[in-house]
């Protein structure tokens, strides 16, 4: 009873954290983007892990606004990157997030404690995304959404420049699954690939989710990265 209460706590906190970020996206305003985590009412674990789930996306009003996040909700931020460092069995997409995180922090001249995650040097391989089919690559891509950013440079995001169709197709697929918070996540690394098919009809795709699944505020969150990022210009 009281796993499922953290549970229930822990999906309660993300979902904040995520409202948190569109309203930051949406308004320009960093005290959005840092509320949920600096008033304490979701307690310091479960904050920290509420931020491990959204990734380097809690920081993305001060990558794609260059607007100075809250220093409370930075504080947690580079303390769930320190406390939290992927096992050596854990899931690539896991390594991925992290080493995202990571560069985040660095990005903003807050480097985290311990092994340098976050140099370009210490990337992550990417062969086993390269190697997956086009429903399994739209999926980990949609995972690892944080990465698509504009100019951002690593293996995923040249994984996904060498793969546009398949990830088009994975974006019908997923909206016609009603699968929201994929075809936003796929339709955010959409908004940055050349060789995209036409007939896709991408903007009014991305419109329909809004329509169809908006209220999410993590599909929101991806639709607000997908329409800022043509004009952003990263720190």
């Amino acid at each position: 009873m009281e796993q499922s209460s953290t549970s229930a706590l822990l999906q309660g906190t993300v979902l904040d954290l995520a409202s948190d970020v569109v309203s930051a996206l949406r308004s320009g305003d960093h005290v959005r983007a840092g509320s949920t985590l600096t008033t304490g009412g979701a307690g310091e674990g479960v904050a920290r892990a509420a931020v491990r789930v959204l990734g380097a996306d809690t920081l993305l009003p001060a990558v794609l606004l260059r607007v100075p996040p809250d220093p409370g909700q930075l504080a947690v931020f580079k303390d769930a990157v320190t406390a939290h460092p992927p096992r050596p069995d854990a899931a690539p997409a896991v390594v991925w997030s992290h080493w995202a995180m990571a560069r985040a922090l660095r990005r903003l001249d807050q480097p985290p404690a311990g092994p340098p995650v976050g140099e370009p040097g210490a990337e992550p391989g990417a062969d086993w995304l390269d190697r997956a089919g086009w429903q399994v690559l739209t999926h980990q891509l949609a995972v690892l959404a944080p990465l698509a950013l504009p100019g951002e440079e690593c293996a995923v995001t040249r994984v996904a420049r060498r793969r546009p169709v398949d990830v088009a197709r994975g974006f019908v697929r997923a909206v016609r699954r009603r699968d929201w918070q994929q075809a936003a996540g796929a339709g955010r690394w959409l908004t940055l690939l050349d060789g995209v098919p036409e007939t896709l009809g991408l903007e009014a795709g991305l419109d329909f989710v809004r329509l169809m699944g908006g209220s999410d505020p993590r599909v929101a969150l991806q639709l607000e990265a997908a329409r800022l990022m043509p004009a952003a210009v990263l720190l």
